[in-house]
């Protein structure tokens, strides 16, 4: 051999071997499924030259990962992820309507609501196809809930503890379960409420309820609580909440004790929910109107007690109208007690029903005694003194001008005989406690003497009494 030649020393290479009839057949139906598997309607329109390019270069990707030997384990796997994500990304997977649902039974309506769920915790978060995907899952459970055994169904009415239970059809998702504090999700979820005190809860929290209605305590015992925020101590409840029995302390743990300031009591932050409220104590002792923290069952309580006339304000305290100016505004309903019998025997004022103006407070035209807490707020806000001035300008209107047979049952004054005809109700008037006569005030305090109507009836029967008939002398 000369000096610029040399030799190599390498395996004798073998001919390639032909691929045989079943690798062939493997080969295209490989080919088959990469195409079909990478074949995307929802990509961009491509040209055909394009197209015949990518249509080769798969050709040859397939070609070259038959050829090439196994990879080494240490050697990462070749694999196209732009064209993975594309195919993943480039679906509509929730294309169809709204209304449209392949699954026909509950079985396949809660399967198909169990991969909902999966796909929406797969796909990105606040990403449209993800609010798509919220929104079919709602439509399937709402679909799920249409197509329940008739058996399944949630009864309409349900009575618990002196509730009465009634199934709200209402879709609206601004109310929160009363047991468990929780959003009530009216799209999805059966829940109730009680007529009585508005318990709201889930069908599921029916049967965890532990309070009675507070409805019955309301005609039972329509009583308030006039002791301001009576507090006896957590260790007189054993540090535990006053409705639920759960353990609470000041410190918040396990759970925070929380005062309710119309009882006084201590309760945990499922049962007191930093609610506002007045106080009834606070008012008739205090005057005082501003809105304190109270537990739900107080709440509800004195809800529905606030029109309730339960409180007889002169006998609680009778100083509070010789220092609250609101107050004396509310005399004139013993005026309009005064016009009730003209209004009872007046065929006009049935036919007009003007008693009906004080509907809303039926007690007014009853005793003049007794007050409710709406009365006292509406003092003082100044609405009950305008209302009752409209109303008893129009009843004395009835019953001084319009109405003939009402002016008929005015009085004259006995002591003067002078002046216009009299009414009880006139603020210049004084009505004679016996037999109920009319008088001028100042002549009824001038006069020293006795009322002259009472001194004729009393004429009257002594009369009677004195001149015994003939047959008695026989």
């Amino acid at each position: 051999m000369g000096a610029g030649s040399y030799q190599t020393n390498s395996p004798p290479t073998s001919p390639p071997q032909m691929p045989n009839r079943w690798d062939a057949m493997e080969y295209d139906e490989k080919l088959a499924r990469f195409r079909q598997a990478h074949l995307n309607p929802f990509n961009k329109e491509i040209g055909p030259r394009q197209h015949e390019q990518r249509a080769s270069e798969e050709t040859s990707e397939v070609a070259s990962e038959e050829a090439l030997p196994e990879l080494p384990p240490g050697e990462p796997e070749f694999c196209c992820t732009e064209r993975v994500m594309d195919l993943g990304l480039s679906e509509d997977h929730f294309s169809r309507p709204v209304g449209l649902f392949l699954a026909s039974d509950i079985q396949q309506l809660r399967q198909a609501i169990e991969e909902c769920k999966q796909v929406i915790l797969e796909l990105p978060e606040h990403s449209e196809k993800q609010k798509d995907a919220v929104v079919r899952l709602i439509h399937l459970r709402l679909k799920l809930q249409e197509l329940k055994d008739p058996n399944e169904d949630e009864p309409n009415i349900r009575v618990l503890l002196e509730h009465r239970f009634y199934k709200e059809k209402s879709k609206s998702v601004k109310q929160t379960c009363d047991k468990c504090n929780t959003i009530i999700w009216g799209l999805i979820q059966t829940w109730y409420t009680c007529t009585g005190c508005y318990y709201r809860c889930h069908s599921k929290c029916l049967n965890l309820i532990s309070k009675p209605c507070v409805r019955s305590k309301v005609s039972h015992q329509a009583e308030y609580e006039l002791n301001i925020c009576p507090e006896t101590g957590l260790d007189s409840q054993d540090y535990r909440c006053a409705e639920c029995r759960a353990p609470i302390s000041l410190r918040g743990v396990p759970s925070e004790a929380r005062q309710c300031d119309y009882t006084g009591q201590y309760y945990c932050s499922h049962c007191h929910w930093n609610d506002l409220a007045v106080i009834p104590a606070r008012v008739v002792h205090n005057w005082d109107f501003e809105p304190r923290k109270v537990s739900r069952c107080s709440m509800r309580y004195l809800a529905l007690m606030v029109s309730r006339p339960v409180l007889r304000l002169r006998e609680i305290n009778p100083l509070l109208f010789n220092y609250v100016e609101e107050l004396v505004e509310i005399r004139l309903r013993q005026d309009i007690l005064l016009m009730k019998p003209y209004f009872i025997t007046c065929k006009e004022a049935m036919e007009a029903r003007l008693l009906l103006q004080l509907q809303d407070r039926q007690h007014f035209v009853e005793n003049d005694e007794m007050y409710s807490i709406q009365d006292l707020l509406d003092a003082h806000t100044g609405r009950l003194g305008c209302s009752l001035t409209e109303t008893h300008t129009l009843f004395a209107k009835h019953i001084k001008l319009d109405c003939e047979r009402c002016q008929a049952k005015g009085f004259v004054c006995e002591l003067c005989r002078e002046g216009d005809v009299l009414f009880p109700f006139d603020s210049h008037t004084s009505v004679c406690t016996e037999c109920s006569a009319v008088f001028h005030r100042d002549c009824y305090y001038d006069n020293s003497t006795t009322c002259p109507k009472c001194a004729r009836l009393t004429l009257r029967k002594q009369s009677l009494f004195q001149e015994p008939g003939p047959d008695v002398d026989a």
